[in-house]
């Protein structure tokens, strides 16, 4: 305490200078879109975050995914699998707090968060500080990445964990022991998101290859104890490859399992394909959508429609930026930026992406449009900064006002909100032996995820209505039942379906109280309650 004291007297207010201010208000910013109402806005829950959490409680308490693999460095999960980082990093919030929304989404609202201090200090360690204040700014109001931080979709851990990674690995140039913080990093990013796999090993490569090339990096213990650390957590993935490619069998440990997975999506790598999907990516750039209302709101796009033409200025800026550096051997950030955007672009035209799926491809092209931003203003009048300032400001305003408004009502259709409190009073009534009947519609990993099902019930009660496919639906497990007929309702059971039709009136019609949850209703004989 008296430490406390102390630094608060010697505490000179006088030395705070003005980017420390502007920065901790950009920072503020990005706080406050990202954390405001979080846990509530989008509500209830994704179907994939619901299953990613179930994992997680599964894992916590069995030490076993909803497959019944011991400590998978993958997740069978749908039966075509899952990405398992996610599920890892929701365990101690689980531990601490337990199932709520709130708190599985708690790791990516803290990635998205540290994010904004990587970029900055990435920015400032080789920019100057308009452009590390002006990338910080753009990522902090980016809808994209607003959106992106509040919910629990397991592969937009990607771009922060990446990001992370050069963070540390241009940190470890000067400081080599932070090499092994860069390996750790970019080898956890391939257990966020399997699409990246053929992007990672390229970053890596370049980044490696220019700090031999600027003489940055030095052949001491700690290069090659990073280099060991990044193999270590990448062979487990690369077995995973083989297993299910049916070279190896599976691998099952007490410390760790290698699944092989019910269905295998092979290779969506396609040569032939290439211009169709980079017409599919240009798309997705210029109009800043990809028609899925969980990535983007209209008339705001991903980063604002400007942004994507000061992305252009600050691209061929890089680039030149890049040939001037590589052939001084000197060490700059053009090179690292170009070589993941570059990464990302291959996804995009390799494979058919969606925004989650090129999630990649964003934070180099959100710098870049910074860098554009300055640059174009340097030429035309650098007072004259505060017009893309103010504009982007007025814009971040109307997007914060349309998502906790109008989007928020738009949105709960898609997360199925309601299906929460619904799960809860359904359960509150069910008797011993009794049957939950619930609307397909619902998805089984919410009803994993509220009902807090144990995986030792739902593994020897499951029964799976299309084994084997690349997506498995349930007939039933544990009390709930999928499948059924609308027209043989069971008097002794509970009912949670989906409100349309004349659902609510067909069954007070035979005798049983409704209650309704909006989106969803609950129906329960009469003497249950």
């Amino acid at each position: 305490m008296n430490k406390v004291l102390g630094w608060l007297k010697s505490f000179d207010v006088a030395k705070v200078t003005v980017v420390q201010i502007v920065l901790a208000i950009v920072l503020l910013l990005g706080i406050f879109a990202r954390v405001y109402m979080f846990g509530s806005v989008p509500g209830d829950i994704n179907q994939d975050e619901a299953f990613a959490a179930y994992n997680a409680y599964t894992l916590l308490h069995h030490a076993a995914d909803s497959y019944g693999y011991r400590l998978p460095v993958y997740l069978t999960a749908w039966g075509s699998g899952m990405n398992a980082l996610e599920s890892y990093l929701m365990i101690p919030f689980v531990a601490l707090f337990g199932m709520h929304v709130w708190v599985i989404r708690m790791p990516m609202l803290l990635v998205g968060l540290l994010s904004l201090v990587a970029v900055f200090y990435l920015m400032r360690r080789f920019t100057n500080v308009r452009i590390a204040l002006a990338a910080t700014f753009l990522l902090a109001i980016s809808p994209w990445h607003v959106m992106l931080s509040r919910w629990a979709l397991e592969s937009n851990l990607a771009p922060g964990f990446v990001l992370f990674g050069l963070f540390f690995f241009v940190k470890g140039l000067e400081k080599p022991k932070f090499l092994i913080a860069s390996a750790v990093f970019y080898g956890l990013s391939l257990y966020a998101y399997a699409t990246i796999w053929i992007a990672v090993p390229f970053i890596v490569l370049v980044n490696v290859l220019y700090g031999l090339w600027t003489k940055s990096i030095n052949n001491n213990r700690y290069t090659w104890i990073s280099l060991g650390v990044l193999a270590m957590l990448a062979l487990p993935l690369i077995l995973f490859m083989l297993v299910n490619k049916g070279v190896i069998a599976e691998i099952r440990l007490p410390f760790i399992s290698i699944p092989k997975l019910v269905y295998f999506r092979a290779s969506e790598i396609s040569f032939q394909k290439i211009p169709e999907n980079f017409m599919n990516l240009w798309n997705i750039l210029k109009n800043q959508s990809d028609g899925l209302p969980w990535n983007y709101i209209r008339n705001f796009g991903l980063f604002y429609p400007v942004t994507l033409a000061f992305f252009f200025v600050g691209l061929v800026e890089n680039i030149w930026q890049a040939v001037r550096d590589v052939c001084a051997r000197k060490l700059g950030l053009s090179v690292f930026m170009l070589a993941w955007l570059l990464a990302a672009f291959a996804i995009g035209i390799l494979i058919s992406v969606n925004v989650n799926r090129v999630n990649l491809i964003f934070i180099p092209i959100i710098v870049m449009a910074a860098q554009g931003i300055i640059l174009a203003f340097s030429y035309i009048h650098p007072k004259m900064i505060y017009v893309p300032l103010v504009a982007y400001l007025l814009s971040f305003a109307n997007f914060e006002r349309e998502y906790f408004t109008k989007y928020k009502d738009q949105i709960a259709s898609n997360f199925c909100e309601g299906v929460g409190d619904a799960m809860d009073f359904a359960q509150s009534l069910v008797r011993p032996g009794g049957k939950i009947y619930v609307d397909p519609n619902v998805s089984y990993p919410r009803v994993l995820f509220y009902g807090k099902v144990d995986l030792n019930s739902y593994l020897s009660t499951v029964r799976y209505i299309n084994f084997p496919s690349a997506f498995l639906y349930v007939h039933e497990f544990d009390r709930y039942v999928f499948t059924f007929d609308m027209n043989r309702v069971d008097s002794h059971a509970i009912y949670l379906l989906e409100n349309k039709d004349s659902r609510l009136s067909m069954f007070e019609q035979q005798g049983f109280t409704v209650r309704n949850f909006g989106k969803y209703i609950v129906a329960a004989p009469a003497k249950l309650l």
